[in-house]
């Protein structure tokens, strides 16, 4: 009886169970209108031979596309398909439950007329993502839209003024008109947007003055307007509640607002690039990872004070200004530095020992300065560091033997100073070491055997070096430059350097050579002027190689040939120290279907901009250096 029971009230509630499923299977299907629109939509992208997998029947389990229970569209993403035509975008706007769109990363050249109305009656409408496309012409006439939050359009052709429309739609948090060629004024209605967290406009063609307004934005977190030409002085208040301020590239002029780098939430400055003048501010909030000064003409002192509390700072570039005094020792307690950038002021006095306390330096940069003394010992603490450039000062003493320690260092620059004795032969053990720059010193004695891996120049131009040429040269299969000029080496110029089979230029003038020059590469330019006893063999020796390549070789210029050294050096560089300057996230997508994306996607992009600004900081280093090699 009780079995009998229990088996009746089992079938009950499978029956139920069963009646349920049914239920929510019957009312967590799409209405016949959403799914022929997606089939419609599904037939316009594939037609035009991308491929969007849309295999299973139902739409909500297509890749990109997200559902609220099953029951209403609510995502699209057609991101990076390849979509060139864009007839497909009349279907999406048929989608009134629509709340994400994204078409960004495609090669779209045109909008459909009526995209704009029609979508911007969606009043469910979130997220707009036009980006990285071919789209051109003026910004559109945006109608609606009064939910969104999110408009992408960066990396297209847009030009013209921003349309008033944009600054009445109240719930706008992230707007991104970046590199396009958008011009006009930046309008006051900006500051109508009460609840925008992100405004990027970098690399456009805006000018006029930053609006005083956008500090009455509280929300405000991120402005970048950055490589424009706007111009005037920067307004008071501006980063009041911002964390990431990027002005760089711009006409701005004045002094730095004395609230400008004091808020306490404030995390990264950039004005690098202007004609701002004065004095940098003392008060800094201890927040800063990242502060950008350099390239414009600030005068006065690094305020130590003020530095000395920076102990989360990670990268600071101060270079290309008339800032005086001394190095700070107080930058020593700036111990998370990974980028140290003092170069091209009127900076004097010694190097502090305290700069050695930075173990987390990777970039060091305080050429073209005033600096004296001897580069201390304890350098050899920056197990770190990649670039050291002390060119260009005053420096005295010999060269540290410590700094071959520095087992990951790869371009060393004590050029044009007044340093003694001789190469520490310990340097033979820097495996990473690419370009060794020690021309314009006292330096003499023995040349000692060099890395074998050096590849873009040794130069040892003048010294004091005398003697033959040293056969510690010969192993340097990879070495694109090698100066060796105004120094008083003599006798015949060895055989050896014809070997050196990636070598382009070769700089012997004025010297006490003699003899006949051997004979060398088509490819290689070769300078051999002020040695009275030595004489030019006109043979050539052809590559090895396939004539092809060798005429390839002969086509290009021995400046494109090292410049191309030079660039794969600094990408080498910038990515070395790429993980410690994670402090920034410049753009942001708005994921689809979970927050791991967005992560993601942020860190690679700040890994993409951080290698970027060292690339161009490195870059114009060695420029400057080559200009002197040219020069010399």
């Amino acid at each position: 009886m009780s079995t009998t029971r229990y088996g009746h009230h089992g079938s009950l509630c499978f029956s139920v169970f069963l009646f349920f499923n049914f239920i929510s299977l019957v009312f967590s299907q799409l209405s016949s209108n959403q799914r022929e629109t997606m089939i419609k939509l599904s037939n316009s992208v594939n037609s035009t031979g991308s491929v969007w997998n849309t295999t299973d029947p139902n739409p909500c389990l297509w890749k990109g596309v997200g559902c609220s229970n099953n029951s209403f569209v609510t995502h699209i993403s057609l991101s990076n398909l390849g979509l060139s035509s864009s007839d497909f975008l009349t279907e999406l706007c048929q989608i009134d439950s629509l709340e994400v769109l994204d078409v960004s990363v495609n090669s779209l050249s045109s909008i459909p007329d009526g995209f704009f109305l029609d979508c911007g009656k969606l009043n469910g409408l979130k997220s707009l993502d036009l980006g990285q496309n071919k789209l051109s012409g003026v910004l559109p006439n945006f109608s609606g839209f009064s939910s969104l939050g999110t408009l992408q359009l960066s990396k297209n052709q847009f030009e013209g003024p921003i349309p008033d429309e944009l600054f009445s739609f109240q719930n706008l948090t992230w707007v991104d008109l970046s590199f396009n060629r958008i011009s006009g004024f930046l309008s006051n209605s900006i500051g109508n947007l009460f609840k925008l967290e992100t405004l990027l406009l970098s690399s456009n063609h805006l000018s006029g003055e930053i609006p005083r307004n956008l500090s009455n934005i509280k929300s405000l977190t991120r402005l970048a307007a950055n490589q424009n030409n706007f111009s005037g002085t920067i307004p008071q208040g501006i980063s009041q509640y911002v964390q990431n301020l990027d002005l760089s590239l711009n006409n701005l002029v004045g002094p730095i607002p004395i609230d400008l780098l004091s808020p306490p939430k404030l995390e990264a400055v950039d004005l690098s690039f202007n004609s701002l003048v004065g004095l940098i501010p003392e008060n800094i909030s201890t927040s800063l990872l990242r502060l950008r000064l350099g390239s414009n003409f600030f005068n006065g002192s690094i305020p130590s004070a003020t530095i000395e509390k920076l102990t989360r700072l990670m990268y600071l570039e101060l270079g290309n200004n008339s800032l005086s005094g001394e190095i700070p020792v107080e930058l020593g307690n700036c111990v998370m530095l990974a980028l140290l950038d003092l170069s091209q002021n009127k900076l004097s006095g010694s190097l502090p020992t305290e700069l050695c306390n930075l173990r987390q330096l990777q970039v060091m940069k305080l050429q073209s300065n005033k600096v004296s003394g001897g580069i201390p010992a304890q350098i050899s603490q920056m197990q770190n560091l990649s670039v050291l450039n002390i060119s260009q000062n005053s420096l005295t003493g010999s060269i540290p033997s410590a700094i071959s320690n520095l087992r990951g260092i790869m371009n060393v620059n004590l050029q044009d100073n007044k340093l003694n004795g001789s190469i520490p032969d310990s340097f033979s053990n820097l495996e990473f070491l690419i370009e060794l720059q020690l021309g314009k010193n006292c330096l003499s004695g023995n040349i000692p055997k060099m890395p074998p891996n050096l590849q873009i120049a040794l130069n040892i131009s003048r010294n004091c070096f005398e003697g033959t040429i040293p056969e510690t040269l010969g192993g340097l299969r990879t070495l694109e430059v090698l100066d060796i000029s105004n120094n008083k080496f003599s006798g015949e110029v060895p055989k050896f350097l014809t070997e050196l089979g990636s070598l382009t230029w070769l700089l012997l003038s004025n010297n006490h050579l003699s003899g006949t020059l051997p004979s060398l590469r088509s490819y290689v330019v070769v300078d051999f002027s002020g040695n009275q006893g030595l004489t030019y063999s006109t043979t050539t020796i052809t590559s090895t190689s396939s004539t092809n390549n060798t005429s390839q070789k002969k086509k290009f210029s021995v400046t494109l040939v090292i410049l191309i050294g030079v660039i794969s050096v600094d990408l080498g560089v910038a990515i070395a120290i790429t993980a410690a300057l994670l402090v920034d996230t410049p753009y942001k997508k708005i994921p689809i279907n979970s927050t791991t994306e967005n992560t993601s996607l942020n860190s690679k992009l700040s890994h993409a901009v951080v290698i970027l600004i060292v690339v161009i900081s490195v870059v114009f280093d060695v420029a400057t250096a080559m200009k002197i090699l040219l020069t010399s």
